[in-house]
């Protein structure tokens, strides 16, 4: 039987993608009738699938919508790939699409940055949560906060199989191909921040938790300062292509403002009455 390959070639990763390693653990796996494509790709696939199932179970839970919940599900699929995507074009490799603009929508060649798809993703959400459940804004905040840690967990496996977003070299014990796994201590520090939020969820805004957490956002609020922080902790051990050097890579003081706005959010934001 003929063997489909879905691969990309090792020239093409070069071209698109500059933080992929030489040595990924698991390019690519081998499905059914001979089918072989991108571990990076399937993982991703799978993480959409588990996060749309947990969104769909959590937002009757939460006494939310399901509809508005899944609309927001597609809303942040589209705009964290077409920022993702576009943060790489021009941040990243702009000399090369300049050149071949028609590449920016070789996708399937590689080329995504996380924080851009972060900020589109946020703003689009924004507009349609002020016009479509302005009085449950926060609300819906909460109800992502541990969806969106446990497909950052996973999605890092992929970076991890896929050799991308690697870090610089190293001799300790537990060093991968001679480099810091950043890959795994961004997925262990996210798994310790997704208890944390869960356990968070589970305690009564009217009893047990902190003031400052006795708000509808704090879920949300806290999770975004916990997730930023342990991104600008992973940067300190990148290695890849980190942009202009202004101190800090442009990811890391990207991870400064998000904590800090996510600080301020939980410290300025009043309390409402009865909580």
């Amino acid at each position: 039987m003929a063997r489909i390959v879905l691969n990309i070639s090792d020239k093409q990763r070069k071209l698109s993608l500059s933080s992929v390693s030489e040595a990924p653990l698991l390019p690519n796996i081998t499905l059914f009738l001979g089918l072989v494509i991108p571990t990076y790709y399937l993982v991703i696939s799978l993480t959409v699938c588990f996060s749309l199932a947990w969104v769909y179970l959590r937002a009757p839970r939460m006494q939310l919508s399901r509809s508005i919940a899944l609309d927001l599900s597609l809303i942040i699929m589209v705009a964290s790939f077409v920022g993702s995507r576009m943060f790489h074009v021009f941040y990243e490799n702009f000399d090369h699409y300049a050149e071949a603009p028609l590449k920016i929508l070789y996708f399937w060649e590689g080329g995504f940055v996380y924080y851009g798809g972060a900020i589109f993703s946020a703003l689009a959400v924004a507009i349609y949560l002020y016009f479509k459940a302005p009085k449950n804004f926060e609300c819906y905040f909460d109800l992502f906060a541990p969806v969106m840690s446990l497909a950052y967990i996973l999605g890092r496996s992929a970076c991890f199989l896929a050799g991308c977003c690697y870090g610089e070299s190293c001799e300790l014990p537990w060093a991968v191909d001679g480099r810091h796994p950043t890959q795994l201590y961004a997925m262990i520090f996210e798994l310790g921040t997704l208890i944390l939020i869960l356990g968070l969820e589970k305690t009564p805004l009217k009893s047990r938790r902190p003031q400052v957490l006795k708000k509808e956002g704090a879920v949300f609020y806290v999770w975004i300062f916990l997730h930023a922080l342990g991104r600008l902790i992973m940067e300190q051990f990148r290695d890849d292509f980190r942009g202009a050097n202004l101190g800090l890579s442009i990811s890391s003081w990207i991870s400064v403002f998000v904590m800090l706005l996510g600080f301020f959010m939980l410290v300025k934001k009043p309390i409402p009455k009865g909580k």
